[in-house]
């Protein structure tokens, strides 16, 4: 089973970006494809976007317009794009395969203030 490390995340301000990046120990695509997840302070986490090994992109409708899920297979990475931050938007950003869940990481925090 492979393991993913989350990486880029930090401070922005509203209307700032990020690129978060999703390393795998082994071949990114193990599986079916690569999810991203956010969890907010006091929420559940959930489903952000996903990105197949065709290279096929889907996102929750918040995101949409906003995020770019992408991948760069010789470098074993997923990034998620994230631009026009909001507040909305803080949270710890987690990256896992799909349909089969790998152990879940550290995540990123991602903070979006003024």
């Amino acid at each position: 089973q492979v393991q993913l490390v989350e990486s880029g995340g930090g401070l922005v301000q509203p209307g700032g970006s990020l690129r978060l990046a999703c390393i795998s120990t082994g071949s990114i695509f193990t599986t079916s494809a690569i999810d991203w997840f956010r969890q907010a302070p006091g929420k559940q986490r959930e489903w952000v976007a996903q990105i197949n090994r065709s290279g096929t992109t889907f996102y929750e409708e918040f995101v949409k317009g906003r995020f770019i899920i992408s991948a760069d297979i010789a470098k074993n990475t997923v990034y998620l794009q994230m631009n026009s931050l909001t507040p909305e938007d803080t949270a710890i950003y987690y990256c896992n395969t799909a349909p089969t869940k790998s152990r879940w990481g550290q995540g990123t925090q991602v903070t979006c203030s003024s």
